[in-house]
């Protein structure tokens, strides 16, 4: 039972502060929405557990203002170009592949998809750089906090906390919560969210450890280096660069019924020294820990006023690091919608386009991942690493391949091919990118979905359709170039339009006056405020040059007009009416 405390209040609550957490805070602050955020411990996470920081990701961040700070704590894409396979960081090689971005093919895509760029920035960084913003634009943060309970009414959430610090319980009004209390989330609990999929699939050991590295590292700059050991037999091995050349983190499988009962730093070493593959090289073992692989997605997110975002709802292996960008996404969606319904701008039912939206994108990225992991196995079946294999059989099989036979020639090309399929897992631009989405809070036009050109996993493909992420392209403004990305976002509605579509400015300003959102009209064209003196942004609008489409705060296109109308004004407040639930 609570204490005879005050009851606090706020309008969200949100319960963790991992990149979901953080983020909604952060993003809910920026708009003007008071928040309580709690945190469990007693600091902002202290291992770089998370790390890949792929574009959408970092979007966000320059949407709040923070991309700065990314850039400034993270390691730069041209750092992470090399994903090698070898049996130890001094052994022998088996095979490479440009990672995140790096082929010449896909940084070409990266470039044209976004004024971003990936990058690994791990959570170490990510949580104190949103929980700083968080709490200078008003938001109230709570370390050593647990989530006790809750119940919710008609009118808002009653939540039961415990303040660890002074061991005391009480309870905090909230009109909504937001469970983002990471994969063992007693809130997806508490209000019997459906999973689908299985927990602790397989097990491994993290080492973090500090040790100079750049000899070693330095010809071939990568952020994974995969080691597949003869005397390991079948198991996941890994070097992480957390910091070049001197951090980094060994990842180190093993079986799920014989888990080590005590991570000695002895044990540690051992491990570590073995996978550089020279024990004569000084380490200092900063972090070990254990964790377990799952394949896990919530078919439902939310229920009445509360809302479950991050690992809470999917949860998975590191493959594709797609974990922490997919949280700061979920928040993404979720909040400029509570935003908006808590403003009296919108109406509740807007919520409701949260779990068709993010619940497909979530059941993918658990998918994807967990595929990622099944399709290494084919390197290690050409080089007889399989269970069961003893050192001296996995030796004369790696061996093998460089015979002058065709079976060697057979085993080498199996290699080459196992090792490119890996580019689904370590450059799968299109899973980071291509996100579609399908609610209420879009509107179709009634125009055919012509696809995808290319592989959606591999290849990213911008689209002008209601439920597409707006084109990134580069216009001119007072001769500097502005992305098609800044003229949207920060929290409002944005038109954009080119000569022929001023009718779309008295438009704006009719749903500005009838429902008291903010619509902001950029024209672009010769003579306007933005200029397309590349004609880029002409092929890439799929509308008209008076047609119009309308972004919605979290970038995606909600709704498009092929050409200006005399019914403009009447086709745009109907347009925001239906998005806004209104």
């Amino acid at each position: 039972m609570a204490d005879a405390t005050p009851m606090v209040e706020t309008e969200v609550l949100i319960v963790g502060a991992g990149p979901a957490g953080a983020g909604a805070s952060a993003l809910l602050a920026t708009y003007g929405i008071d928040n309580i955020v709690i945190n469990k411990r007693n600091n902002t996470a202290q291992e770089p557990r998370a790390h890949i920081t792929n574009q959408r990701a970092v979007e966000v961040f320059r949407d709040l203002g923070l991309e700065g700070e990314v850039e400034r704590f993270a390691t730069p894409q041209e750092y992470l170009a090399e994903h090698v396979y070898a049996t130890s960081l001094v052994g022998e090689e088996l095979g490479r592949v440009k990672a995140w971005g790096n082929h010449p093919e896909t940084q070409a895509a990266h470039q044209m998809a976004s004024p971003t760029k990936l990058c690994d920035l791990t959570q170490d960084f990510w949580e104190p750089i949103l929980l700083t913003a968080a709490s200078g634009r008003g938001s109230r943060v709570r370390f050593n906090t647990d989530y006790v309970s809750h119940e919710q009414d008609a009118d808002g959430v009653t939540v039961t906390l415990h303040d660890r610090l002074v061991g005391s319980t009480y309870q905090v009004r909230a009109k909504y919560l937001i469970g983002a209390d990471g994969a063992r989330s007693q809130i997806a609990e508490d209000i019997g969210l459906p999973m689908v999929g299985k927990m602790g699939l397989a097990a491994s050991m993290n080492v973090v450890f500090e040790a100079d590295l750049s000899h070693l590292v330095a010809h071939r700059p990568g952020v994974l280096y995969w080691l597949i050991q003869p005397a390991g037999g079948f198991s996941n091995n890994v070097l992480r660069m957390v910091r070049p050349w001197d951090k980094w983190l060994a990842t180190y499988g093993f079986d799920m019924d014989d888990k080590p009962e005590d991570l000695t730093d002895e044990m540690c070493e051992e491990i570590v020294g073995n996978l550089i593959g020279d024990k004569d090289i000084p380490i200092k073992i900063t972090d070990k820990s254990l964790w377990t692989i799952n394949e896990m997605y919530a078919e439902e997110l939310s229920k009445g006023r509360v809302f479950c975002m991050g690992d809470a709802i999917h949860r998975h292996p590191p493959n594709n690091g797609l974990g922490a960008n997919t949280c700061i996404q979920d928040a993404y969606n979720l909040c400029w919608k509570l935003a908006m319904v808590l403003k009296g701008q919108a109406g509740e039912d807007l919520l409701k386009s949260y779990d068709p939206e993010r619940m497909p994108v979530g059941k993918q990225i658990i998918t994807r991942a967990n595929q990622s992991l099944r399709e290494l196995m084919p390197i290690y079946e050409t080089l007889g690493a399989v269970p069961g294999a003893s050192e001296e059989q996995i030796e004369s099989t790696m061996a093998a391949r460089k015979g002058a036979n065709a079976d060697a020639a057979a085993q080498r090309d199996a290699l080459l091919k196992a090792v490119e399929l890996t580019k689904y897992d370590f450059d799968a631009h299109g899973v980071e990118m291509n996100q579609r989405y399908e609610s209420d809070a879009i509107l179709p036009d009634g125009t055919e979905d012509p696809g995808f050109d290319r592989d959606p996993e591999l290849y990213y493909q911008q689209s002008a359709r209601p439920g597409a992420h707006v084109p990134h392209i580069w216009v001119t403004q007072d001769d500097r170039q502005v992305s098609t990305f800044d003229l949207c976002g920060h929290g409002e509605f944005s038109l954009l339009t080119g000569i022929g579509g001023e009718a779309w400015t008295e438009a704006a300003a009719a749903v500005e006056s009838q429902l008291g959102v903010k619509v902001n009209v950029h024209v672009i064209g010769p003579g306007q405020d933005y200029e397309d003196i590349y004609g880029d942004w002409a092929n890439a609008r799929e509308v008209g040059e008076s047609g119009a489409l309308l972004v919605r705060p979290d970038h995606f296109i909600g709704w498009r007009a092929h050409e200006v109308s005399a019914s403009a004004t009447d086709d745009l407040v109907a347009a925001m009416k239906a998005i806004l639930a209104r």
